[in-house]
């Protein structure tokens, strides 16, 4: 049986929408059927057996949407195998270290306790100058301090991904 995992993302700027794009390719290619979508179109989970589930992080904290998103289907995540992914902090280093050791914001740290990802992840965003407005541009750089560019690591990212699908691929009947 072919398992079938939803990529699912909450993206402000399209940044984590590319990330999640990548994934779910990783996983096509991997030969696992991927569906990936924002979270705004995600009507239902019960088709999918694994859910893949990311949100830019935004002064600290997740999208609204990726956060209502989680708590709304925390009974039906419980149930599933899930794997969840921040995007957002920019600059050079370990994007982990740059969030401060937070994998998740501390506001959703029970409803993850609760589902029990198989892993949290945190990757490397892109503030594009072009798509924020003056008031963004001024908070990022004058409050946050954080560089702007596109501080992707698409390996680590593509890494990530294919330890998903070798899980998902180990967990499936002979």
């Amino acid at each position: 049986m072919n398992q079938k995992v939803i990529v699912t993302y909450a993206s402000k700027y399209g940044a984590t929408a590319e990330i999640a794009e990548k994934i779910g390719a990783v996983l096509c290619q991997a030969g696992l059927s991927a569906d990936v979508m924002p979270m705004d179109a995600v009507r239902d989970l019960n088709a999918y057996q694994a859910v893949v589930l990311g949100s830019g992080i935004y002064i600290g904290q997740w999208n609204k949407k990726a956060a209502a998103f989680l708590k709304a289907h925390e009974k039906c995540l419980e149930e599933r195998q899930v794997w969840l992914f921040s995007s957002g902090p920019t600059g050079e280093g370990d994007p982990v270290a740059l969030v401060k050791g937070q994998r998740i914001p501390a506001a959703l740290q029970p409803v993850a306790e609760r589902i029990h990802p198989r892993d949290i992840a945190v990757f490397h965003g892109y503030i594009n100058p072009g798509k924020v407005n003056f008031l963004v541009k001024w908070v990022i750089k004058n409050i946050v301090k954080a560089p702007f560019g596109d501080y992707r690591d698409w390996d680590s990212i593509v890494r990530w991904a294919t330890g998903i699908a070798s899980t998902l691929q180990n967990a499936e009947p002979a």
